[in-house]
């Protein structure tokens, strides 16, 4: 991603396209947060000290997760401009990122998992909350919020294809409308209660959590929904860029959150019968249709930022070696990051439509929100000190007091939202565990192919001696064989020799590396190496945020001496079939699911981008 855009117009693109894409989730929490501290599972007595203590909670929350520990802190770790936690993961361990069974590997995972069942509640909830502003009005659209809700739904998702720069610019201006709304709406409340404004000192939170007893502890988890959104905002870096980001949230999203907070406070302290819905009760009458469209509008944008977010864990996933090769369609030619993961797309909105019908209110969802995001930031925090430490050079008291900062908030928060489990809180935390399974599965499964195939493979400089000393016939043109280990002899190249007798005159060992950067640059893209008896070694390096392309790869080696005529190449590639063995250091439930998975990734061909009439696969049994 690069930040650094030349002219006023286009950073300021970039910020309102931040603003429709990154800030959605967080900038639509005031539709249910402050509601669900006074009218939900977990809620208060509605009385001035407890409004005031829970509104300075709300305050101080938005200061401490998002404007010290994202904006200030975890956002300085950017690999190569994109974020996320498994760009943290690589930054923390480096190519430790390949040994699946490290403590901060197993970590950093599971939190990328969790991710994803945030990313199905999120859309979900905030959805509901905005339709049902229409029971305020009126009854007869009751039964009616459900249906209206799936639409949006199916709508939101078929819109991705367009790509997230699309997406902002689109939604960009719809949620600079929302927040000056949000900021009015605000000062319209605090002119009816002025004293509101006393809820700013962090005292009264403090004192509420001190005098509030074990039920003031629990509504923290309400007050949680504050924040959600946050981690996307890490998640989302790739897309726009740090300095978009950040303009976006001080100069719109900060100002109108904290004003329309203690406008609600401001109502419920002069109107204490606007406890059912508190946001849509700020609203002057003549405005409330108008409203409830706006929000639903910035309730659909707000799915947007862990949709985004979705994209971009996945690609990054896939080249790390823990997702299968999927479709990955790039949506920009000018911002790396933007991309569109259609098989993810849908799925998710499957997976948000069933919510929907399955919890029917946004009461419901919130109750089952919260737990998973809460142990991603907290484990966020984790590999946060471990890149302090590594690239920061920070020294170990100030790493101590700042993550047990960040820490201890985050377990405050983790605590009184572990009570939801029984009401829901299991959703996301069961996706989390079932993708982590699926992605721990992958990866295990693929060390083992590799390593089986590494123990099988005939030494290069061996084969080599023996092509030398027993020359087999010749054919014209030129082979490409992919491999993954550059000291061993491809399979596909000697089953081709075994079966068909030959070797093309000149022979290509091509390796595909993905490093632990975002982006490689071109003086690590390309290394060609001459080998004796007419063979070559070329290596491709790639970050994890990129696609290879073999063509264009193969047409940068004319720069090294190796020219390649297109009509004139084969490319030979080996397609496993996974068998389930016994003595396997995989279970064997875990053994099929590899075996299903390895089936159903997109073929090679597809994701490397070789011309499908100049392929040959040669298909081998792999044991594991």
């Amino acid at each position: 991603m690069n930040d650094n855009k030349t002219g006023s117009p286009a950073r300021l693109g970039l910020v309102l396209g931040a603003l429709g894409v990154v800030y959605g989730d967080i900038g639509t929490s005031p539709l249910y947060a402050l509601k669900q501290c006074f009218n939900g599972a977990q809620k208060i007595p509605l009385t001035p000290n407890n409004l005031f203590g829970v509104l300075s909670l709300v305050v101080w929350s938005l200061v401490l997760i998002v404007c010290l520990k994202y904006l200030a802190v975890v956002m300085r770790a950017s690999n190569q401009g994109e974020g996320g936690i498994l760009a943290l993961l690589v930054l923390a361990i480096g190519k430790g990122v390949n040994e699946s069974r490290s403590f901060l590997v197993i970590l950093g995972v599971f939190g990328a998992a969790l991710l994803y069942g945030d990313g199905m509640l999120t859309p979900a909830v905030t959805v509901l909350g905005a339709v049902e502003g229409l029971n305020v009005a009126t009854t007869q659209f009751e039964n009616w919020v459900v249906p209206i809700s799936v639409g949006i739904m199916v709508v939101l998702f078929s819109f991705q294809r367009i790509g997230t720069g699309g997406v902002g610019k689109v939604f960009g201006p719809v949620m600079l409308v929302w927040f000056v709304t949000l900021a009015t709406l605000g000062v319209y409340g605090i002119s009816q209660a002025p004293q509101v404004l006393k809820a700013l000192n962090p005292w009264y939170g403090l004192h509420f959590l001190w005098t509030g007893g074990w039920t003031g502890f629990l509504v923290l988890g309400a007050v949680f929904l504050a924040v959600t959104g946050a981690e996307a905002l890490y998640a989302d870096m790739g897309h726009f860029g740090l300095a978009p980001i950040r303009r976006a949230w001080f100069l719109a999203v900060f100002p109108g959150l904290v004003l329309n907070y203690l406008g609600q406070g401001a109502i419920l302290l002069t109107h204490p019968g606007a406890v059912d819905n508190p946001f849509y009760h700020l609203s002057p009458e003549w405005a409330l249709y108008p409203l409830v469209a706006l929000s639903t509008a910035a309730a659909v944008i707000a799915s947007q930022a862990l949709i985004s977010g979705a994209f971009s864990l996945t690609m990054q996933g896939i080249q790390l070696g823990y997702i299968p090769r999927l479709s990955i369609l790039h949506t920009s030619s000018t911002e790396r990051g933007q991309i569109y993961i259609p098989p993810v797309n849908w799925a998710l909105m499957l997976c948000c439509i069933g919510l929907v019908i399955g919890f029917k209110t946004s009461d419901n969802l919130a109750a089952a929100y919260g737990i998973a995001v809460t142990l991603t930031m907290m484990i966020t925090s984790i590999l946060l000190g471990v890149v302090a430490k590594k690239h920061w050079a920070w020294s170990s008291p100030k790493i101590a007091v700042v993550i047990a900062v960040f820490f201890i908030v985050e377990a405050a928060f983790m605590c009184s939202n572990a009570v939801k489990f029984s009401q829901g809180g299991w959703f996301p935390l069961a996706m989390g565990v079932t993708v982590y399974l699926l992605m721990s599965t992958w990866k295990r499964g693929r060390q083992l192919v590799y390593e089986k195939l590494s123990r099988d493979a005939l030494p290069l400089d061996l084969f080599l001696d023996d092509v030398k000393m027993n020359p087999p016939v010749r054919v014209k043109g030129t082979a490409v064989f992919l491999c993954g280990n550059v000291a061993g002899t491809p399979q596909a190249l000697l089953h081709n020799l075994k079966h068909n007798k030959v070797i093309h005159e000149r022979t290509v060992l091509l390796h595909i590396a993905t490093e632990e950067i975002a982006y490689a640059g071109p003086e690590l893209r390309l290394a060609v190496n001459k080998l004796s008896e007419g063979f070559y070694q070329v290596t491709g390096r790639y970050g994890f945020m990129e696609e290879p392309n073999v063509e264009q790869l193969l047409n940068r080696c004319a720069e090294h001496g190796l020219k390649f005529n297109p009509m004139d190449t084969t490319f030979f590639l080996g397609r496993e079939t996974i068998l389930p063995a016994n003595g396997s250091p995989m279970a064997f439930w875990r053994e099929r699911l590899f075996a299903f998975m390895s089936r159903n990734a997109q073929q090679a061909t597809t994701f490397f981008r070789l011309p499908a009439n100049r392929v040959v696969e040669l298909g081998m049994q792999v044991e594991i």
